[in-house]
């Protein structure tokens, strides 16, 4: 097997989803896709893939490894069909984060992807996976003090040189008083690859500690999430049977879904 593609999901704001979008992301890529999947929490202050993947308690975790105490090998749990480096909440380990590069690649061969959940601070913790990932995906809200938030994040990895495949608007309630797939593409440069309305079916797969996408596949979120993974498998979206016959047009985000698709699938990757 290639060394997998090492994906961040980022966003400099708590409560934007972003732990939601990593852990059912790489669920539904592992499960709806066939891919081997390695999900690690950088978010190394606060840490909460643990939580989502209903991993209680983890004695071996991210900060063990980048500590120089195991393997990153070691540091792996499996659940639902994902392999799961978790954080230690409460550790007081001395590490190094900018060692997660190195340590990711002990095992990158064994995966098609590994999906890194990023710390939204503004300092080495995240600049560990802006380092570390192949590719960033962003996670923002509609409003304004995220989007500028964004906007640092975007010159961050430009200025690291790792490209951003775009930015998924997530909690999505009343349009009417939030800012638009223009309004964010225009201030951030960058492409809307998903627009995600504020899904109720999101509490209960917090409290039950398990991705949404394996809760509840036929969600909106779900669904968002799974032309998502299909872009980055290289898969054609599918448009359905009553916009094929009728010939409507592709959402914009769905025609920036497209240009992920045809990354991953030139010959030159």
């Amino acid at each position: 097997m290639k060394k997998g593609k090492v994906i961040g999901i980022v966003a400099i704001k708590g409560g934007v989803g972003k732990t939601t979008v990593a852990s059912s992301l790489a669920a539904e890529l592992a499960n709806r896709f066939g891919q081997k999947v390695l999900l690690v929490d950088a978010n190394y202050s606060s840490p909460h893939v643990a939580m989502h993947m209903n991993i209680d308690k983890p004695a071996k975790t991210i900060h063990d490894v980048l500590s120089g105490k195991i393997r990153t090998s070691n540091a792996v749990h499996s659940r639902y069909g994902v392999d799961v480096i978790p954080g230690n909440e409460f550790g007081s380990l001395k590490f190094n984060a900018l060692k997660l590069k190195d340590r990711i690649k002990q095992v990158q061969d064994k995966y098609n992807y590994v999906i890194i959940d990023a710390s939204p601070s503004f300092n080495d913790e995240l600049l560990s996976t802006v380092i570390a990932a192949d590719s960033l995906i962003m996670v923002s809200t509609p409003d304004t003090p995220t989007l500028s938030s964004s906007i640092k994040t975007a010159m961050l990895a430009k200025h690291r040189g790792t490209p951003v495949h775009g930015i998924i608007i997530n909690k999505i309630r009343d349009p009417r008083y939030e800012l638009t797939l223009a309004d964010m593409e225009n201030e951030t440069d960058l492409p809307v690859i998903a627009r995600i309305r504020d899904d109720e079916n999101l509490v209960k797969a917090l409290y039950m500690r398990m991705p949404i996408t394996v809760l509840k596949k036929n969600s909106h979120f779900s669904k968002q999430m799974n032309a998502i993974a299909r872009a980055l498998t290289g898969k054609h979206q599918d448009i359905g049977w009553f916009r094929e016959i009728f010939g409507l047009k592709f959402k914009p985000e769905e025609v920036n879904r497209e240009i992920i698709r045809e990354y991953y699938e030139s010959p030159i990757r």
